[in-house]
């Protein structure tokens, strides 16, 4: 059993185990989907097993303190990533101002295979935001503005970022650099229920004058769409983008028509009535879920913490390189002195 354990503890066996997590690491880069998550947690299960042997072999770690603790604490953060890669999710998500969150919207998709969150009850309402410009169309903080349930039947605001995510039953939602208007439209068919919904424009204002997109309505034909948007978009001064105080005229062109609709006009194309209601905005988030983060982040402490032990005991037992030096040339610069 021994002879089995020393050669686990190898480093013949760390070499390749690392080789193999360098590759998983670069192909899991930015959490494609099409890479399956054993890429990396195979990888980290040999290590894990490699270094549970060198503890387990070799004396110089298991009979000292300080490095016992810094070599368990490793150990854990090993186990910790497999266990959260296996658990993980991230997606993306766009909203539309006054609506609520819903799973079934969610894009790019990319989830471990162990991962049960409580995503089902996850639930904020997206409100306007804001974006600080600085010149040279330089993006700054993002202010999104949501609405979560405080617990007692009402609503509690809150303002994310990018760096400031909203965090719901560990789940983080964090703001991007993706957002843009979309105009809220009801179409009224000839003979048939209105239906009312929101048509996004390209992400602005990265896309400034191509704020354009199309649509098909039922019994109708396919509408082009083309907004003409006021926000006082200034690349040469610090701007803020405020979805408030936008304006946009909707310009629609089907049939051979080109019609402009300001909010609330209402234009007569092949197959009913389409109005324009009003002019709304979508942002971009980034969902996260790492369930092992915070676990993570207190085994690295205690792996510090247990390597700073060991590195104080080292020297406080063993002098520094030249101290026995120094000492004993103060002792014969006393005898000199004494001499004198």
């Amino acid at each position: 059993m021994s002879v089995w354990l020393r050669r686990l503890a190898s480093p013949r066996l760390t070499l390749p185990g690392m080789g193999l997590l360098g590759v998983g690491a670069a192909l899991s880069y930015d959490n494609p989907v099409s890479t399956p998550v054993w890429v990396l947690v195979v990888p980290l299960a040999l290590l894990a097993v490699n270094l549970l042997a060198a503890i387990l072999t070799n004396a110089r770690i298991n009979r000292r303190g300080g490095l016992l603790v810094f070599h368990l604490a490793l150990l854990s953060i090993v186990i910790l990533v497999a266990i959260g890669r296996l658990t993980h999710m991230d997606a993306h998500l766009e909203m539309v101002a006054g609506n609520g969150f819903s799973a079934d919207d969610l894009i790019e998709v990319n989830r471990g295979l162990l991962h049960h969150g409580s995503l089902d009850q996850v639930f904020f309402i997206q409100g306007p935001y804001t974006v600080d410009y600085a010149p040279g169309m330089m993006r700054g903080p993002t202010r999104s503005q949501v609405m979560v349930p405080d617990g007692s039947g009402g609503w509690e605001q809150r303002v994310i970022g990018d760096d400031k995510p909203l965090v719901l039953h560990g789940y983080r939602f964090y703001t991007t650099f993706n957002k843009g208007f979309a105009p809220v439209l009801t179409w009224m068919p000839d003979g048939g229920p209105a239906v009312t919904g929101t048509v996004h424009m390209p992400p602005y204002p990265l896309y400034d004058f191509r704020q354009a997109n199309r649509w098909t309505p039922p019994g109708g034909k396919e509408i082009k769409f083309w907004l003409q948007l006021e926000t006082g978009l200034s690349p040469e001064h610090a701007w803020t983008l405020d979805v408030r105080k936008a304006r946009a005229t909707l310009v629609l062109k089907t049939g051979g028509q080109r019609i402009e609709l300001q909010p609330g006009q209402t234009a007569r194309l092949p197959g009913g009535r389409l109005r324009y209601e009003r002019l709304s905005s979508w942002m971009g988030y980034k969902l996260f879920y790492y369930p092992t983060l915070h676990w993570l982040f207190i085994c690295a402490i205690i792996g510090v913490l247990g390597l700073a032990a060991h590195f104080w005991m080292k020297f406080a037992t063993h002098p520094w390189p030249g101290s026995q030096t120094v000492k004993r040339g103060m002792q014969d610069n006393r005898a000199v002195r004494e001499l004198l």
